[in-house]
């Protein structure tokens, strides 16, 4: 797919509050979103490239008549984050442990795909962070900063508006694209989803892919749930998560995008099978490198 066929597109969800989706949803085709009372403005994540954020600012500014004043990072990974400074107007707020990890994880991402034209990011670190909710305003419009604990990663920030039943999930829930949690928590994903699913969302705007509704809660759980008995069965029968993926294969989830994910996930579903804890750190870039042996090489990240 080309890069203009990945284009991102500004859709109204609600009165004032639009999803910037990019399309397929693939590594590092993430999605934004923007709320606005018709004046002041709250973004909710940036894009990969500075590229993709330009054409995100363009698209932001034909709507509002100023740059949003608040940015919300959902999580730490770059295709949300990196294009945090091209936003300079804007106070950046994120949960506590987004943070540090944005702090700690740099620019690693570029490094996994050096041929992307990433356009110089920076590192743009929280500086206003919270611990359990926040609730901010844009305008007479609230949003509400929930973390519902380890899940894609241990920072995760949801953005619920109440009054217009949307909510922006960042990558804690994903549409049409594998799920991906081995910086987080297998267990914690699925409790994460109990707790987003007594909000009440009428709208779900993932961190990956098109734009749903509250079935996106059960498609991801049936997937997290997957891994779990694959790990079980794994452990039981003396395999490790790559032996256990290349036995199983992504099975009914073939069709999602990004498949080979299947290995890193198992990788943290293993670790939690036999007693660790969620959000324990793991090796990612051995994580990555056997990802890559299952898959025959790293995937394409068209950003």
């Amino acid at each position: 797919m080309s890069a203009a066929g990945t284009a991102g597109e500004l859709v109204e969800v609600a009165d004032g509050v639009h999803a910037y989706v990019q399309m397929d949803g693939g590594w590092c085709l993430s999605n934004a979103g923007l709320v606005t009372d018709g004046n002041d403005a709250l973004l909710v994540d940036t894009a990969a490239t500075r590229a993709r954020t330009l054409r995100l600012r363009e698209a932001v500014l034909r709507t509002v008549p100023r740059p949003p004043r608040l940015l919300v990072s959902t999580h730490f990974h770059g295709d949300h984050t990196f294009g945090n400074h091209l936003f300079p107007e804007a106070l950046v707020v994120a949960h506590e442990r987004a943070r540090e990890d944005v702090t700690a994880a740099g620019l690693h991402l570029t490094g996994l795909w050096p041929d992307v034209g990433w356009g110089d990011p920076e590192v743009v670190a929280p500086q206003l962070t919270y611990r359990d909710r926040m609730t901010v305003h844009t305008g007479p419009m609230r949003a509400e900063l929930l973390h519902p604990g380890p899940a894609h990663t241990t920072g995760d920030t949801v953005v619920w508006l109440p009054g217009q039943r949307v909510l922006f999930t960042g990558d804690l829930v994903m549409s049409g694209v594998t799920p991906f949690c081995p910086m987080g928590s297998v267990a914690g994903s699925i409790e994460a989803l109990d707790t987003l699913r007594a909000l009440g969302a009428r709208t779900v705007v993932p961190g990956h892919g098109p734009v749903g509704g509250p079935e996106l809660f059960d498609a991801n759980e049936a997937y997290l749930r997957r891994l779990q008995r694959l790990a079980a069965d794994g452990l039981a029968a003396g395999l490790g998560p790559l032996e256990t993926a290349r036995e199983a294969g992504p099975g009914p989830y073939a069709d999602l995008l990004d498949a080979e994910r299947l290995v890193p996930n198992l990788h943290r579903a293993f670790h939690e099978a036999r007693g660790g804890r969620p959000g324990d750190p793991l090796d990612i870039p051995a994580l990555f490198a056997e990802m890559a042996r299952y898959h025959g090489g790293l995937p394409v990240c068209r950003a």
